[in-house]
């Protein structure tokens, strides 16, 4: 049996609780070396084989699972944050099933999620923003035409940037564009939830000069839109004048 399992964040106390267990049982781990925290294999068993992926390719790591998984033997395949956002798994899923070997996914904790904590906003306030987009700039890896930063931009959503840091010019001219204004609040969280995490806040007319004297490149995440410094009307969910299922209002 394989488990594709979501390492969370950075803090290693962020993966979820299923997932660690399975982790602290299996025989054979492939992480993704460059970007999970090595602390979780602390938490393997002594007899664990370890491989790290970041030097392998997808035939190297879909190898090793045919060789390991015909010796009986329970694998992990640990990625950062949840494994469904960039995590490069539906290639892995389709060599698996053309193999006919099980596996299962366990979710965990994506870095935007992650970095909202940190800045301490919710991405959702009433009369702002509904809607929450995850997205990333165009660079080595293409984006459909459809998903242009600029476009994606104009709906006044949430947004979260994956990606894309490295590109902080791109990203603020297209944002700018899109939103038609600079003032539009902004932050770029760098490893969120790992020891040396960093916070830059800002507005679209300023952030990318931040960014780049903090020297920020990999490792980050970018956070835009209103909901991060903004007002808002309260949720109907809490306000003592709301009836639902389990309240009466008053």
């Amino acid at each position: 049996m394989l488990y594709f399992i979501g390492a969370g964040p950075g803090d290693v106390d962020l993966i979820t609780v299923k997932g660690r267990d399975i982790l602290t049982k299996c025989d054979v781990v492939i992480y993704a070396g460059s970007l999970v925290n090595a602390k979780h294999l602390e938490f393997c068993r002594k007899e664990c084989e370890i491989y790290n992926s970041a030097n392998m390719t997808l035939e190297d790591v879909i190898n090793v699972i045919k060789e390991k998984h015909s010796e009986g033997k329970t694998i992990v395949r640990l990625h950062t944050g949840d494994p469904s956002i960039y995590g490069a798994i539906k290639e892995q899923m389709d060599e698996l099933d053309m193999l006919s070997i099980d596996y299962e996914v366990i979710p965990g904790v994506s870095s935007f999620t992650a970095a909202a904590a940190a800045i301490k906003k919710e991405f959702t306030l009433p009369s702002v923003s509904q809607t929450v987009i995850l997205t990333r700039v165009e660079g080595r890896t293409p984006v459909p035409e459809k998903e242009d930063l600029e476009g994606l931009a104009a709906h006044k959503a949430s947004m979260a940037l994956f990606l894309s840091v490295s590109m902080i010019d791109k990203v603020v001219d297209k944002l700018k564009k899109g939103y038609g204004t600079g003032t539009v609040p902004i932050a770029v969280i760098e490893k969120a939830t790992w020891e040396d995490e960093r916070i830059i806040v800002g507005t679209l007319d300023d952030i990318s000069q931040k960014v780049k004297e903090a020297g920020i490149k990999k490792t980050a995440q970018i956070l835009v839109g209103e909901f991060i410094d903004c007002e808002y009307e309260k949720s109907l969910l809490y306000d003592k004048h709301f009836t639902h299922e389990f309240r009466k209002g008053v």
